[in-house]
């Protein structure tokens, strides 16, 4: 989702302001091959506690220093569990509705921002957080790669990302498999899936969403100034700990 949404396509936001009070709501993703699956986690996991986090979301966490920048906010549960450790965080979100959840939740610094409209402004952090399968904010290769190389000159020399994603290609579901090859067929990355969020009568625009596996993080990093620094691993997910390199982003 590149820009910001409005009330009739906040589809995400009003799931999440549905969610707040506690009440059970699904959140239901639509593909543009016409598949359609929900979570089964719903909108609690955007609330968990952070002793209710998967344990490799709990272990990446540890390496979330300083200055942070959370991208995809959503209901803010990074930022509430950074901000309670006694750091500096500013949480992004293009939905209202996300970045209204994340206020009454009491997240000190919520912006109505896209992915694309990070720059200078909101100053140097020396972390950039992408939970919640985030790194898909990207959207494609040569997105990521630009965004990659702005991102390096706005954290300090011991910036790092901690981003999540998943390798798509571990599946033997064939409508899964077959989505892969169309992809491939079309010049795209496996895992640029396009896709929407809908809840009740509210969509929100389609939009890319790029899931990596480790091998392909790895080569959409080069010449970024950033390189994979450790994997944590999941039955599911992964989360990547990303490092600035030492010879910086190529030209």
């Amino acid at each position: 989702m590149r820009r910001q949404l409005d009330e009739r396509s906040d589809a995400y936001g009003a799931m999440l302001l549905a969610g707040v009070s506690g009440s059970p709501v699904a959140e239901i993703v639509e593909r543009e091959d016409g598949f359609i699956d929900t979570s089964k986690f719903g909108t609690a996991f955007y609330f968990a506690p952070f002793r209710r986090w998967p344990a490799h979301h709990r272990a990446g966490m540890r390496y979330a220093r300083g200055r942070v920048l959370d991208i995809g906010s959503g209901a803010g549960r990074v930022t509430v569990h950074l901000q309670g450790r006694g750091q500096e965080v500013v949480a992004i979100d293009n939905s209202p509705g996300a970045i209204e959840v994340c206020r009454r939740r009491g997240v000190h610094d919520a912006r109505l921002l896209s992915i694309d409209d990070v720059d200078a402004s909101l100053g140097i952090f020396d972390t950039i957080v992408m939970y919640g399968n985030n790194f898909g904010l990207f959207a494609s290769a040569p997105k990521a790669r630009r965004l990659l190389r702005r991102f390096h000159r706005l954290t300090s020399e011991r910036g790092r990302i901690v981003a999540e994603s998943r390798d798509v290609s571990q599946t033997d579901d064939p409508a899964h498999l077959a989505y892969l090859d169309r992809n491939r067929s079309r010049g795209r990355m496996p895992g640029q899936i396009r896709l929407r969020v809908r809840y009740r009568e509210l969509a929100t625009p389609w939009f890319d969403y790029l899931m990596v596996s480790p091998g392909e993080l790895a080569n959409l990093l080069g010449d970024t100034g950033w390189t994979v620094g450790r994997v944590l691993e999941s039955e599911d997910t992964y989360v990547a700990i990303i490092e600035k390199s030492p010879r910086g982003p190529g030209l």
